[in-house]
């Protein structure tokens, strides 16, 4: 979800952009471990089907924004460092480009979905990964319950972030209500999107699945492609 300018009060948008700051840099560090010349190409696609579905969004709040998030599918195919500059890259792109989120919220909005969402995604993904390798049914599965819990955490950042320093004249109750319904049936539509698309990539080339070809975010990428089978 997209937050606009003076949903949260300057304190707090400042807090959650040195918060965005330091997990980026970490993010950055990361990355390049993870990326070889098979996963950049890999990385930019990735983005550009992230901005793609992020355009389409639906009012939630005055100022709030609900959307598919791309976090977990991220995560999933480039790792989760990559995965989450690729979403923090599509984030400031939208707010400088398409005035989507306020500038002074551009900390909060990538706190939110490219760091919570997408680490708590992986971090589902990781936990099923010994599921996710016992065939393509079951990673389409894994990739499901993972963009939903994708979806769901960064919207209750948001609450959490809103409740610090929320400032926009609504009841906490009355925002945690409203952001966390709608991005449950949010994380379910995304669920089948990456669920659909990582199958998809799996089928064709699994050693390109960052998920089943390692065991941690800090491992080093193994070279040897992995087969799922059917």
């Amino acid at each position: 979800m997209h937050m606009s300018d003076g949903i949260v009060d300057a304190p707090t948008s400042i807090l959650y952009g040195v918060i965005a700051a330091a997990g980026l840099a970490l993010a950055i560090t990361r990355a390049r471990r993870d990326l070889d010349e098979r996963a950049a190409p890999m990385a930019g696609l990735v983005a550009a089907f992230v901005f793609a579905v992020q355009m389409i969004n639906f009012p939630v709040l005055p100022g709030v924004s609900g959307h598919l998030l791309g976090g977990a599918l991220a995560a999933i195919l480039v790792g989760p460092a990559a995965g989450a500059l690729c979403v923090a890259i599509v984030l400031v792109v939208q707010a400088l480009m398409f005035a989507d989120g306020g500038l002074s919220a551009l900390g909060t909005n990538i706190t939110n979905m490219a760091l919570v969402g997408t680490a708590a995604g992986f971090l589902v993904a990781l936990a099923l990964r010994r599921y996710a390798l016992r065939g393509h049914r079951w990673l389409v599965g894994v990739a499901f319950v993972s963009a939903l819990v994708n979806t769901v955490a960064a919207a209750a950042s948001f609450v959490l972030q809103y409740a610090v320093g929320g400032n926009a004249g609504v009841g906490l109750g009355s925002v945690a209500a409203a952001v966390l319904g709608v991005h449950v049936l949010v994380g379910a539509g995304e669920g089948v999107i990456t669920a659909l698309t990582v199958g998809a990539v799996a089928r064709v080339r699994p050693d390109l699945v960052y998920l089943l070809r390692t065991g941690a975010p800090s491992s080093a990428v193994v070279n040897q492609p992995v087969e799922v089978p059917s």
